[in-house]
Parts: C-alpha cells; structure tokens; sequence
C-alpha cells in the first residue's frame, strides 16, 4: 500500500500545494508592495500640503483655466482676492466640526456666500462655521460683509456625493456636499459664470467672530503601512506553514 505522503498520489498533491502556495504568496507580497508604494505616495502628498498651506497666497486662477483645472491643482492652494459677498444667497454645509481650531465645534454648519469677482465670475467662499443654533444670518448680523472684500483662503475642489451622502435638503437648505454648480442654480445664479471649485476663508476676516474662518479640514487617512504589514505577515505565515509541511514531509 502506497504511502500517500511519499508515494506518487502524495507527491503530486504536495506539487499541487506548492504551486498553489506560491501563487498566494506571490499575491501576497504583490499586495503589500503596492500597500508600500502607496504609503511613499501618501507620504509625499502629505508633505506637499504641508508645504501648499503655509505658501504664500497668490491670485485665483485665470477664468479660462477653469474648466481644465485638476483635483490636486486645487486643493489647499492658497489665494488672495477681491470680491463682493452676495449675502442674501448663503448656502449652509452641515458639518461636525470634532477638532475645531477657533472656539466653537461639534454640529453646525459651513456658511457657504457667492462672491462676486471684478468680471461678474462668482467663487463660493466657505466663510467659516457657525452653530446650529446660528443658521440663520439674522442671529448673527456683526458677520454681514458689504462691499469689496480682499479675501484670503485656500481653495478647494468642488466634492461629488458618495453612495454614503446624504441627499441635500435644498428646500431648508441643508447641504452635505460642497458643488458649487449645483449650488448657484438652487439660489438662482447662472451656473457657467460659477467656478468649479471653492475658497475656504481664513481666520480672523469676519468681525463678531461668525462664521468662525479658518476651519479647513486638513485631514488624510494613512493606514498603508498597517496594510503592508498585513499582507507581508500572511505572506510569511503561509510560506512558514509551507515549510513545516515540507519538512514533515521530509522527515
């Protein structure tokens, strides 16, 4: 009778295993190379913004560039322009603000206002956060800005709803994502003259303190090294249990 651990039906199985094992670890280290690669990316993008928010403000891109502006062309780069708040058209983003860098957090809402540029463009500004008990702009009429403004902010890419969004409440206004288009034609603006991305504020431009500026969330999950360190751990897992199989077969 044939021993199945040396005879030939065994050591084709563990042929077989072999094969099998070497596809899955090949898988394996696959995963975690490119959970390694993705932790440099991340890393330098970090770093990169880092560097964007603390530069010096320069002047919004020029209209005509709109429309060919990417994602990371945008987001966090700091500007500086004049503008003219259209104040009776505010726009309210819920947020909850968990590490707020002024004095007030927790639930409420990013005031969102159409600023009106020079050549009639408009950019939706962020001006900051405000309470929920302080959605409405009556409660807090020391913020109202009239006239040409120099604004000072960073700018930001317009968002797009996930599959986990909430619907935007237009009738209440309540927002949960920041789309400037789709925000222009809710309170009546000719959505094409509105750019594509928009500005949050900086701290300390708005007298009475509301909207609280400056509450940019700068905030980037990296959990690649974790990640990496899984998929090489199974890897060396796999390839020990291999090795034990093999020397008991051996032996």
């Amino acid at each position: 009778m044939t021993d199945p651990g040396t005879g030939s039906g065994g050591k084709a199985g563990f042929v077989v295993l072999t094969v099998l094992t070497a596809v899955a670890l090949a898988v394996l280290l696959a995963l975690g190379s490119w959970q390694m690669s993705r932790l440099a990316w991340k890393e330098d993008l970090i770093a990169r913004v880092e560097e964007r928010i603390n530069a010096a403000p320069g002047p919004l891109p020029a209209p005509d560039t709109w429309s060919t502006l990417t994602d990371e062309a945008v987001e966090y780069r700091p500007v500086s322009f004049t503008a003219t708040y259209d104040n009776a058209r505010e726009v309210h983003v819920f947020i909850a603000l968990a590490q707020p860098k002024g004095k007030l957090g927790g639930q409420g809402y990013f005031v969102m206002v159409p600023a009106t540029l020079e050549d009639g463009r408009i950019v939706f500004v962020n001006r900051g956060f405000v309470p929920l008990d302080r959605k409405d702009a009556s409660t807090r009429p020391e913020g109202r800005l009239d006239g040409p403004r120099t604004i000072n902010g960073l700018m930001r890419p317009a968002e797009a709803a996930s599959w986990i969004s909430p619907a935007d409440d237009i009738a209440k206004n309540v927002w949960f994502v920041r789309d400037p288009r789709k925000m222009a034609v809710a309170v009546g603006l000719d959505p094409t003259r509105v750019a594509p991305f928009t500005v949050d504020a900086a701290a300390g431009e708005t007298p009475g303190g509301l909207p609280q500026g400056g509450e940019t969330v700068v905030a980037f999950t990296n959990n690649h090294l974790g990640y990496a360190i899984t998929w090489f751990g199974l890897a060396a897992s796999l390839a020990t249990i291999w090795a034990m199989l093999a020397w008991k077969r051996r032996r």
